[in-house]
Formats: C-alpha cells, structure tokens, sequence
C-alpha cells in the first residue's frame, strides 16, 4: 500500500506523530527527545501509527527497530535489546554499519553460566572466563552466522505487526531484522574485549575491583544472584545499549538518530522494558552523560500503574491530542525538578473526524463515500471499528443503495464479520465466524470478567458511568463499583472530552452503542436497568435525565407531558437544549422496522379535541429520536421530516418563535458534524 493510501486508511489524526518524530531524528547528537507514548484503547490506530512511521522513516532514512510486546511469546528485557540491535545493526546505503560492541558483550557474558574456580584463584578464573566465551561466540557464529542472530529464534514473534498490517511494512520489519550486520567471529578482540569490560567495571552499579571481574560479577548476578542483583544486571546492559548508540553516532558517516517503536508496552514484559529504559536514561543523566540518540515511540492502550491513578491527578503530565505534537510542545511542558517523570511525552490518539472515514471510503473502490456519515454517527470514528465496519461492507454481499442497502446496515452488528482476524476460520466448516459485534466487544473487554462485562453491560444504559456503576452496581464506592469503573478509565474506554470540558464520564460511543446493542436482547433488563435510573435521577432533582431514561423504556406519553410543561414555562432555547438531550436517549426498536414503520407506530393518529401543541410535540419527539440512532435511520431520512415539525412547532404563538424555525433550518440544510457528538 502506498504511503498516501496508508495515511488515508488510518486517518489523519498521526500527521503529529510523523511530524515530531521528524522533529526528533533531525536533531543532533546529544540532544535530549521524549520518550512519546501513544494512549488510547485498543484499536485507537496506535499499530497504524507504527506502521506509517516505518514507511515514512524506516525504508531508508534511520535504522529502526519494532517489537510488538502484545505478541503470545513473552519477551525479557535482555531478549528484546538482543532483537532491537539485531534490527539497528541494518545496512543502509548512507550509513556505516552500526555495532553494539557493549551491549553483546555483557548479553553473552551473562547468557550461559560460566563455570570457574575457586575465588582465591582470580586469574585463573579470568583466563577461563576469556577462554568460554570465545567457545560461547564461536558456537554462535557456527549456528547463527552471529551471536544477536541467535535472540532471532527466541524472539520472532515480536517482531509480528498486528493482523492488518499491509505486506509493505511486514517486510520492512522482518528484513531490518535479517539484514542487521552479521558480526564475525571474534568481534572481540583483545583490545575489544578489554574496553568493553573496562566499562563495565567504571559502571556506577559495578561493585567490582577489575574489567575481569565485573565480567564474572555479570554472569553471576544472573546465574546465581538475588532479585536485587538480576534488576542490577538488567539496569547496566540497558546502559550498555544507550552507550553503544552513543558511540555509533559519534562516528562519521553515522545516522544522527534511531528510531524504536515498541507497541503494546502495557503488558508486563513491555512495562518492565519500558521502565528499564525510561530509568537508565535518567541514571545517565545524573551521571552527567549527553542524552542518548533514541527516538522512541511506545504505545499502550491500559493507563500505567507507575503513573499513580488512572484519574491522572497526581501524574505531573495532562496527555494531549497527537496534532499539536512537537519537540517545542515537549520541551514547554516538561516537569521540573529531574525526575524520571521528565522524559515522557503522553499523546492521546484521537478518533477519526467524518472526513478522514470519508477518505477511507474513498480509497476503496468496492465502498460508496456517501456512508461516511453512517460509518462515523456508528462508531464514533474508533478507527479499529471503522476499518472493521468498512471491511464487512466491502466483503459482505450488501445491496448498492435505497432502502434494501438501508435494512442490510439495520443489522450491521449481526452480520458475521470476514476480515484478517476472523478469515483464517472461515475455511472451517466447524467454527462459527463472530458477528461484527462480536468481533468488536471482545478486544475491547478481553481484561474484563465474565461479570464485570455483565454489569457493565446494564451500566451502558446510562451516559454517566460514575451513576451507573452507583445505581446498577453494588455502588462505585464499593470494591465491585470501583474495580469495573476503574478497569474503564484504565481501558481508556472513556469518551475524551477537549481542555475546559467537565461532563460526566461516559463510555466511548462504539463500546455503548455495541454494549446497549447486547443489552436490547433482554428487554426486561433493559426496561430494568432504565426504570432505575430514571427512578435515580426523579429523586437526584433532574427532570431531563430521568425523562431520557423514561423514553429510553419507551414510555412517550409521559415525556411527552413533560415536554409540553417545559415549552409552556421556559424559553426556545432552553426547551430546545432539553429536547435534544432527551430525544438522543437509546432504544430498542426492532431492526426489521424502517424508520418510516417506527416513527408510523410510535405517532397515532391525535384525536380532533387534543392539545395541537401536545400532538405536534409528540411527532417531533418521535421523529428526532428515531433520526437520533443511526441504526434505526441509517440514511439520516427523516432529516427533512425533523425540520418540517420543528417549523411546525414554530407555528404556535410564542414570542421567540425565531428560535425553532432556526431549528428547523438546520435540519432541512443539514451539515453532518465532523466529531462525535449526540445528535446525529
């Protein structure tokens, strides 16, 4: 896929990440760069990020390396540096070879137990030391063609991309991992050897007397050490690694940068490589080292524990969105004080607006771009589930245009979904292919219990989760409320509000939408869980939250009473912010019903002595919230028809009349929003 293609298929929002990672690998050597995390829940485009940053940066301008730590093979922290400098070692045409003299020696110093005399016996135990791991490298050399080469069979898995990856980029990862320079059999010469264990005794954490000695110290703090002594061992061949990218670009010829992505890091072998990392270049800061020549990328779709609550409150850093991005952003942000905390840089991966679903559609040829808006109202923009969504439409057998296309997208999230992740079964006549909903749920919830994803189904039903988990939990205070509303923020599965924004915390709109999707299937829970909450909010004092729960339990003709009291004692404006709030409540109509039957069923025919008013409220009611679910309406085809009865509404005498048929103008000239938002 070509690059525009590719940006086109994940969307626009990383053009910031291109641009500060640009920033970071123009800079010189020695010039200090973040440590950039990508946030956001599984499926936000941090995999696509990583894809785009090695086509435009890994082809042939630095070396780079990626590990995938979300893959099914655990991964230490010392057979990841293995495979990173395997990749960075990669040849490209502008570049002299770069070699990790460091960090190999202390990797194969400490790999195999080195078996040696008694202590008292110190050069006798040296000339072993020296004699074993010419016999470790030879052995290596003959079985790998070089020692890193050997890490390839331990750690192959993580160099997989996410399923969706294009063929492209595949490529570029396994051949920087293939093409790394093969070392020669004795890279260590005497002069090699002896510099490299010099440095390891002139280590801050070396406790030893001599070069040779803190060789023997390396194999022993693995083989025969504490816990203590095995994270000593960790901290100084991560040392090891940021010296020898020191070393490299001092040289001529050499890349002023290198470029690290690490994706998934939330897992534990990806936080502990991490945490590694980020303190190692601390320590070497206070040891008064220039910065190493790193640009990291890192990504993690859980909040980290080593960043205190989820709440973010005692975090020194307030994540921002990835398009203001730059190292001029980083620097003016930084904390002060020289903590650890100072080298991060956290940037919330944002959804995709309608334009950039609509270019998605636009690059494949099979997709219609008028179901932009569709794509973008149903998911909210999550660019996982609009790739997912965008690929069954292409797959799927769905009619070209009217109103069959329109009953086909009605059961949208019942279609058995066919794409990367799920076609490798549907050569088996025994598995059952997942439904698109089913496809999307299980991602998103897979660190949640089989319980916790049942009341947090029942908690969908409210906007404010923090209210749900009170209501229809055992209370957010109490264990079982504070781990599910917990496991949400820490998921990122919370709708991200913009700087000065305070609404309640919800969850993002595809999760809700597939949630209260699963929850339509047990209309007595449903009906349950809304009475309750509408039960809550009567006794809290607020009308327009309990009325978006009465409606969502399909009882119109009380909202509608209140409805007609609200027109009849506030003003347009007001009425009209409570209607719209009212009317974007869920519901559970039949998807075999067009939303010509639905508004039909749910609007009878007045009687000649009703209240106009009261009849011409109740049809708006009816229509807006049909319009409001685009699964109900996915055509948005009674646009026109909410328009026409907000200009008949406007027709009864009332001194800001102007107010409602300025809302019937918006509809009948419609302008679909760009962001998510409440109402279509």
């Amino acid at each position: 896929m070509a690059e525009g293609a590719l940006a086109a298929a994940h969307g626009r929002g990383t053009e910031g990440v291109l641009h500060l990672v640009g920033e970071c690998l123009s800079q010189p050597p020695g010039t200090e760069r973040p440590v950039v995390m990508l946030l956001g829940p599984h499926g936000s485009g941090a995999s696509g990020a990583h894809n785009q940053l090695m086509v435009r940066f890994g082809r042939s301008e630095v070396p780079f390396a990626y590990v995938n730590f979300g893959s099914e093979q655990p991964l230490l922290p010392r057979h990841a540096l293995a495979l990173i400098a395997r990749q960075l070692e990669r040849k490209l045409p502008q570049f002299r070879v770069s070699r990790f003299p460091l960090l190999t020696l202390g990797l194969l110093t400490s790999d195999n137990e080195i078996r040696l005399g008694p202590a008292d016996h110190r050069s006798r135990q040296r000339r072993h030391l020296r004699a074993q791991l010419g016999e470790f490298e030879d052995r290596s050399v003959e079985r790998y063609g070089d020692y890193l080469s050997g890490f390839m069979l331990v750690g192959e898995q993580a160099l997989g991309l996410p399923i969706g990856a294009p063929s492209g980029v595949q490529e570029l990862v396994q051949g920087a991992a293939r093409e790394g320079m093969r070392v020669v059999s004795g890279l260590f010469t005497n002069r090699g050897f002896t510099e490299g264990a010099t440095w390891y005794a002139g280590h801050q954490l070396s406790r030893s007397s001599g070069p040779w000695d803190a060789l023997i110290d390396l194999n022993q703090w693995r083989h025969s050490g504490s816990e203590d002594d095995a994270l000593r061992l960790e901290r100084v061949l991560f040392a090891a690694f940021l010296e020898d990218l020191r070393r490299a670009v001092n040289r001529s010829f050499a890349p002023r940068s290198f470029l690290l992505l690490l994706d998934n890091v939330h897992t534990p072998h990806g936080r502990r490589f991490l945490d590694l990392l980020v303190r190692s270049r601390q320590d070497a800061t206070e040891e008064s080292l220039t910065c190493d020549p790193l640009t990291c990328v890192a990504s993690v779709n859980r909040w980290l524990t080593r960043w205190g609550p989820s709440s973010g409150e005692q975090w020194r850093w307030v994540p921002r969105e990835t398009d203001g991005a730059s190292l001029d952003d980083w620097r003016a942000r930084r904390p002060s004080g020289g903590s650890a905390d100072a080298w991060w840089y956290p940037l919330r991966l944002r959804d995709l607006t309608l334009n950039e679903v609509r270019v998605r559609l636009s690059v494949t040829p099979q997709l219609d771009p008028s179901l932009a808006p569709f794509v973008h109202r149903l998911t909210g923009g999550l660019p996982r589930a609009v790739r997912q969504v965008t690929t069954l439409m292409e797959r799927a057998d769905m009619p070209p245009h009217g109103t069959e296309r329109d009953a086909w997208l009605r059961n949208l999230l019942d279609h058995p979904l066919v794409d990367e992740e799920t076609e490798a079964r549907e050569g088996d006549p025994d598995a059952e292919l997942p439904t698109l909903a089913e496809a999307a749920l299980g991602p998103l919830l897979e660190r949640f219990t089989t319980d916790q994803r049942g009341t947090l189904t029942e908690c969908a039903a409210a906007l404010d989760l923090s209210i749900a988990t009170q209501v229809l939990s055992e209370g957010i205070r109490s264990p079982a409320g504070t781990s599910l509303f917990s496991a949400a923020r820490s998921a990122f599965l919370l709708l991200e509000r913009g700087p000065g924004e305070q609404p309640p915390p919800t969850l993002h709109p595809w999760l809700r939408r597939l949630l209260l999707w699963e929850l339509a299937k047990r209309p007595e829970d449903w009906d349950t869980a809304h009475e309750l909450l509408a039960d809550y909010f009567r006794s809290d004092g607020r009308p327009v939250q309990e009325m978006y729960h009465r409606l969502a339990g399909h009882q119109l003709g009380q909202v509608t009473e209140y409805l007609v009291r609200r027109y009849q004692s506030v003003d347009a404006r007001r009425w009209i912010r409570e209607f719209n709030a009212i009317t974007a409540a869920p519901h559970r109509h039949p998807a075999s019903r067009d939303h010509r039957a639905l508004v039909s069923s749910l609007t009878p025919a007045a009687p000649r002595t009703a209240n106009p008013v009261e009849a011409d409220i109740r049809a708006l009611l009816v229509a807006r919230w049909v319009w409001s679910d685009p699964l109900a309406d996915p055509g948005m085809r009674l646009t026109e028809t909410v328009g026409e009865r907000f200009a008949r509404l406007s027709e009864h005498p009332r001194g800001d009349n102007l107010y409602l048929f300025n809302e019937a103008e918006r509809y009948r000239s419609w302008l679909h929003p760009q962001t998510r938002t409440v109402e279509g």
